[in-house]
């Protein structure tokens, strides 16, 4: 399923609109990327967006490697 473990961000509905004003559905998804993270001295394997990862990052949780 498309969804962030952490963020709870899903898919989002929407339509495609033409030059001509043709209406058709359209699904945006999430960018998710799969992050092993330690918790409490544990390592925990968890779908997260790349929108959560950089929280993360910023907030000292997930060490910045280059």
């Amino acid at each position: 399923m498309q969804r962030c473990d952490l963020t709870g961000k899903g898919k989002q509905y929407g339509s495609n609109v033409s030059f001509s004003q043709r209406h058709t559905k359209k699904v945006w998804k999430p960018n998710l990327q799969t992050k092993t993270i330690e918790i409490d001295g544990k390592k925990v394997t968890m779908k997260l967006s790349t929108q959560a990862i950089r929280t993360l990052k910023k907030k000292g949780v997930i060490a910045t490697t280059k």
